[in-house]
């Protein structure tokens, strides 16, 4: 890691259950529809080996192109904690690190996600890029 680094912190809050928002993560057919997913894009790969040392593979085709947003699982502890790797190859030979924490709140739950690692230059996108993946989420698991 050269230069500075930025935690980016983003809260949401869902109707659903802890287990339900938690699966959705590790569920390809879910995930496809919100992770890593464009309003312009389209989903064309959603593979996940959901397992402590398992990867996973995204590929977003944006105008033609094909964006791939991979990783790899270190924590899986259903419903409460997930932390993952990830990395965008073809912008950032680096790989960052999520971690996403999952508390019941009434009869739905609160998740706060966190990612290390992030360059400055990329933090408002970054941020702004994971309140979009969290909104989707909200719809997948209605």
């Amino acid at each position: 890691m050269h230069g500075e680094r930025n935690t980016i912190q983003v809260h949401h809050t869902f109707s659903a259950s802890p287990e339900r928002v938690f699966d959705a993560w590790l569920d390809p057919a879910k995930a496809a529809k919100f992770l890593f997913a464009t309003p312009t894009g389209q989903m064309v790969k959603a593979e996940i080996d959901a397992r402590v040392g398992g990867r996973f593979l995204f590929v977003d085709r944006r105008d033609g192109t094909d964006v791939e947003h991979t990783g790899e699982y270190l924590e899986i502890e259903r419903p409460s904690r997930l932390v993952f790797s990830f990395g965008v190859p073809q912008f950032s030979p680096e790989f960052t690190r999520v971690t996403v924490e999952i508390k019941p709140q009434g009869t739905g739950c609160v998740l706060i996600l966190t990612h290390e690692g992030v360059l400055p230059d990329y933090q408002d996108r970054t941020q702004a890029g994971w309140r979009m993946i969290l909104d989707g989420l909200e719809k997948a698991v209605q």
